[in-house]
């Protein structure tokens, strides 16, 4: 026979596991609202342009849309820039040190602008894209990459490809 404070604790696990299973079960619920988002490129311009260093910074602004009913942030965004089909460097957005609710919110059934700032540093490989970028030639973009989508029990990772200009 098993006593009553081993069956009180037997209980207690039990519950404790069930617990478990619902809010992994809930939180993963929300990941298919999650990979609805639809990222997009708002623009892609020169800031300055340093030509001792042979340095110019691009504002990259990233344009999300949360067609869901759920309030979501974006922690990052990776990518890769490339000019007239050249790979051109690599670019990030973090908020991963800044607590969730101060991060910039992406409000259900809205949009939200995130501008970040590309370093373009031209050496021999890229000379012709970084004068074409500098000097205001058309210019064809594409930005590949990854970006992390956050609610508030989970996250997903979103690859995408984008075309710009």
């Amino acid at each position: 026979m098993i006593s009553k404070g081993r069956l009180v604790i037997i209980a207690c696990f039990a519950g404790l596991g069930a617990m478990m299973l619902f809010f992994y079960v809930y939180a993963n619920s929300f990941q298919g609202d999650l990979n609805k988002v639809i990222v997009s490129i708002d623009s892609i311009t020169v800031l300055d342009e340093n030509k001792l260093d042979k340095r110019a910074h691009l504002d990259v602004r990233f344009n999300l849309q949360n067609p869901t009913t759920i309030v979501l942030t974006v922690s990052t965004i990776n990518y890769q820039l490339y000019a007239n089909g050249v790979n051109i460097g690599e670019g990030h957005f973090t908020t991963e040190d800044i607590p969730e609710a101060g991060r910039p919110a992406l409000f259900a059934n809205s949009t939200l602008t995130l501008p970040t700032t590309f370093d373009l540093v031209n050496s021999g490989q890229i000379a012709k894209q970084y004068s074409d970028i500098t000097t205001n030639q058309p210019v064809k973009y594409e930005v590949k990459g990854q970006i992390t989508i956050e609610s508030f029990l989970t996250a997903v990772i979103k690859d995408f490809d984008l075309n710009f200009g």
